[in-house]
């Protein structure tokens, strides 16, 4: 049977860049080789998985504004990780209705004098 190995919360910092236009999140691993590195990105969340030495650095950050997972890119220089990813325009999405008109009821009064 496999020893459990030890959970750890790296050092981490997420912020907005100074144009605010994307998400930058910075992970203090230090000893993770960079091929068992498993970092996931969902439109709310980024999820950490990095086994070093004897532990194993683990973070899931729910984030506040929904970005752009498809287009994350991290580098991972000296023990630090470091991910950007753009935010999503929060009417990317969105649909335009279409507004039907409905005659005028000729009973009612303008309210206009």
């Amino acid at each position: 049977m496999l020893a459990e190995r030890m959970k750890v919360a790296p050092d981490t910092v997420a912020y907005a860049d100074g144009e605010h236009h994307k998400l930058v999140v910075e992970f203090a691993i230090p000893g993770a080789p960079t091929e068992t590195i498993d970092v996931k990105i969902l439109e709310d969340s980024v999820h950490l998985l990095a086994p070093a030495r004897d532990i194993d650095y683990v973070s899931s950050l729910a984030l506040g504004w929904p970005v752009k997972p498809e287009k994350a890119e991290a580098t991972y220089v000296n023990g630090l990780l470091r991910i950007e990813v753009p935010f999503k325009d929060p009417m990317e999405d969105a649909v335009k209705v279409a507004i039907k008109g409905v005659p005028a009821d000729p009973a009612t009064k303008s309210l206009v004098g």
